[in-house]
């Protein structure tokens, strides 16, 4: 059972309807902060507990997006199933849900049916291209959005093919904006009493997030080709070859290329005429970026950012997963915390990178196992007999 918390959510009730990421990831940002979430997931568990890696026999891709819930299984397509949820409906506050359009109301619990059930009730639908339009029934996970988004098209090196990120960006910026809208309904309903449908796709999530090349398309036609490390609008900003491993500098501007130049001892590039201006800089950055890359390949990382942080230049090793997980920075922010597995012990986690003065984040439950809170979500919450248990348990519903 999770601790007692006073957070600024205490007292929403959430039920998690949702898969993989974008979905559980927005309930466990509403569940840190206090609401009481309770995930509901077939008896053999969700796709996500068959993906590796593995720790004695659990997926530790659960240890992310579970946390601070209440595991409740069931098979909904039982017959008794739609008796169940609709009667979780009725408890519920909000509702998120990440089928595909269309899924939930084939089940008998479309947005309709829930007002009828529930007449204030929020229901954050969460889906690859959105409830409307023309590909509003086709599937996407987060490749298909990078692609299809056209964020694909802009990473990686000029000369090379276009690349996905190296992590779930398009899940991971779609639960986020679904986390707002569910807060923004929640607010709207205090204010009005009406619950309302927010309709999060990660297809928009991720078109909204192009920045200055979508404006540029929108406003100029004017089609920006990826640029690997470099930045769009300023240079010399790029990936550089230390002696013991690559390190990125940004000195772009016209306050921080005299700085990058008096560090490197050439204020010869800082006085030449082709150099002082933005435009300069970019027409001739091949060239910058040679004289930075001859300077930085006779230094270590740790010379070079010394030196430059003295100076006021942004800069970063680039660091490996390993090494940002041991930085004194992430231990500072709390970003790696800690709780109790039942099974499994101390099991270690990505933090909340909300801080809140007055409510921070709490972790107050291991991320459970398939059914762990059967008895919580079924007895205390729907008030079911130890006869209703059984004889769902025995017909295989839960």
């Amino acid at each position: 059972m999770p601790e007692a918390t006073t957070g600024p959510l205490t007292g929403v009730k959430v039920l998690d309807l949702s898969r993989f990421i974008a979905g559980p990831l927005c309930t466990q940002i509403l569940a840190d902060f206090g609401a009481e979430v309770v995930k509901v997931e077939r008896p053999s568990g969700e796709d996500s507990r068959h993906h590796g890696p593995y720790h004695e026999d659990e997926s530790i891709y659960m240890f992310l997006y579970h946390r601070n819930k209440y595991d409740a299984s069931l098979d909904t397509r039982h017959p008794e199933a739609l008796g169940i949820l609709e009667r979780l409906i009725e408890w519920a506050d909000v509702v998120v849900e990440n089928y595909r359009p269309g899924t939930i109301e084939k089940m008998g619990i479309g947005y309709e049916r829930m007002k009828e059930l529930n007449p204030d009730i929020v229901l954050v639908s969460v889906s690859g291209f959105g409830q409307t339009g023309p590909d509003s029934r086709r599937a996407l996970f987060d490749a298909i959005s990078q692609a299809s988004s056209g964020l694909m098209s802009m990473t990686g090196e000029p000369d090379g093919k276009p690349t996905l990120s190296g992590t779930y960006i398009a899940d991971y910026t779609t639960a986020y904006q679904a986390a707002i809208g569910a807060l923004l309904a929640i607010l709207h309903r205090e204010r009005t009493g009406e619950g309302q449908l927010v309709d999060v796709a990660s297809f928009d999530t991720m078109f909204s997030a192009l920045g200055i090349r979508l404006i540029s398309q929108l406003m100029l036609d004017l089609d920006m080709p990826r640029s690997g490390s470099r930045d769009l609008l300023t240079a010399p900003v790029n990936v550089y070859e230390a002696a013991d491993g690559p390190i990125y500098i940004q000195a772009g501007t016209a306050s921080l290329f005299p700085k990058l130049c008096a560090v490197m001892k050439r204020p010869d590039l800082a006085e030449d005429p082709h150099f002082a201006t933005v435009k300069g800089r970019m027409e001739h950055q091949e060239f910058l970026e040679g004289e930075i890359g001859a300077w930085a390949a006779t230094r270590t990382t740790d010379e070079i950012a010394h030196t430059l942080d003295e100076a006021g230049v942004p800069n970063a090793k680039v660091a490996s997963v390993a090494e940002v997980a041991k930085s004194p920075q992430i231990a500072a922010r709390d970003m790696i915390v800690e709780s109790e597995h039942p099974e499994l012990g101390t099991i270690r986690m990505p933090g909340n990178p909300i801080k809140m003065e007055k409510t921070p984040p709490t972790i107050r439950k291991a991320p459970p196992r398939v059914g762990e809170d059967n008895e919580h979500v079924y007895r205390a919450i729907l008030g079911m007999s130890d006869e209703d248990l059984i004889r769902l348990h025995q017909a295989g519903a839960i």
